[in-house]
């Protein structure tokens, strides 16, 4: 394969303009968060069949047209994989591809450090795009935003040119993303949204607002574990699988420019041909689905209820995540994705935080902030019952 001419090798991929940035992206870009050992020590070890696969998701991907490729300083050993895989494997031409990666500085004196050794790892003399990884938190937020801060720092690199785009990436809850958006610091956002996670919506209009590009975060994975749906999810969406059509919903917003798909659903790329061609709005027969997948809530009592404003609850309890997994638990059968998803809870934690309503904490609930007339505790405790696995001692 040329991979310095990838032009011919783009059967049916779309590509948006990222916002104020400028650069046309493809709409789906490869992810690099789960390779084979990619969590293993140490993190510049690049077994040979790590290696293979990332080379062969490599090939894959540009041969659909994908130009763009995401990785992590926290991510491991992909940045090691990828170094070596575009430049010494593969000796793709730098020009060809969009590379962004992200990592978390603490100070500007760690923000130098840290780039220099990932322009290295990466083999690479620049970055397309850098996101401060993990924004989670207004707190966050307002710590690594300000003058002397590791964000003033990344933008100093963009003034030399080692970065050409600063953005950020969050798993936070809305009201820190919508702060982090208002410094006007940043080019783009990474963020999650999909069907079954509509929260940041509100984010999406605001960054569109202001010209970002909006990159959505494993919307196969945290969509839903959608490379493994249940029956009742696939003949909703029929005749498109869950994954196409929840990448047409993303897509049919103007707002959105490009989804991260990564192992495994990278190992077989089939699967994206069935997206194309996106149509903004949604076109009839895809607005049919969300209106037959929308239907199912209206059957379940309160599951269209999704604990607005509940979020930093008293309790420690992630009101509006459980409240999520029991709607697609009782309307779409999803139950191993709630269990998946349910049990990664970490108590204070600023990625997925969330105490299980155990020991007294569904009693400490701030009942005030809930409608009248919902059983809000009821349906944590039912919802708990289903999902919570006990860790093994």
């Amino acid at each position: 394969m040329d991979f310095n001419n990838l032009s011919i090798y783009q059967p049916k991929m779309e590509y948006r303009r990222f916002g104020k940035t400028e650069k046309k992206l493809s709409v789906i870009t490869l992810g690099g968060m789960r390779f084979k050992h990619g969590w293993t020590d140490p993190r510049h070890e690049i077994p040979d069949d790590t290696l293979e696969q990332v080379v062969d998701s490599i090939k894959k991907a540009f041969a659909q047209g994908i130009n763009h490729i995401e990785t992590a300083y926290g991510y491991k050993k992909s940045e090691t994989a990828y170094g070596i895989a575009l430049n010494d494997v593969l000796k793709v031409d730098r020009s060809s591809y969009y590379l962004m990666t992200k990592g978390d500085p603490k100070t500007a004196d760690d923000t130098y450090r840290l780039i220099e050794e990932q322009l290295k790892t990466l083999k690479t003399d620049y970055f397309d795009f850098y996101a401060w990884h993990g924004m989670n938190t207004v707190d966050i937020v307002n710590k690594q935003c300000v003058k002397g801060g590791s964000v003033e720092a990344l933008l100093k690199l963009k003034e030399q040119g080692v970065i050409k785009h600063v953005g950020f990436s969050t798993h936070g809850p809305l009201e820190a993303i919508i702060k982090a958006i208002e410094t006007d610091l940043f080019d783009f956002v990474n963020l999650h949204y999909y069907y079954t996670f509509q929260r940041n919506k509100a984010a999406i209009d605001l960054a569109e607002t202001k010209d970002m590009g909006v990159f959505i975060i494993s919307p196969n994975d945290k969509g839903g574990k959608l490379g493994t749906p249940p029956q009742k999810l696939k003949d909703l969406t029929a005749p498109l699988s869950p994954s196409q059509w929840n990448a047409r919903f993303c897509l049919g917003n103007s707002a959105i420019h490009t989804l991260t798909f990564g192992l495994p659903v990278t190992s077989s790329f089939e699967d994206l041909n069935g997206i194309f061609p996106t149509s903004v709005p949604m076109n009839p027969q895809d607005e049919l689905i969300k209106h037959h997948l929308d239907a199912e809530k209206l059957k379940i009592p309160f599951a269209t209820y999704e604990g607005h404003g509940m979020y930093n609850d008293p309790s420690g309890i992630n009101i509006p995540e459980i409240l999520r997994f029991r709607t697609l638990l009782k309307c779409f059968d999803m139950k191993e994705f709630g269990e998946y998803r349910y049990n990664m809870f970490v108590e204070g934690d600023t990625w997925f935080p969330g105490a299980f309503p155990l020991n007294g904490k569904i009693e400490q609930i701030d009942m005030s902030r809930c409608p009248e007339g919902i059983p809000l505790k009821e349906m944590i405790k039912e919802t708990h019952e289903a999902l919570y696995k006990p860790k093994k001692k």
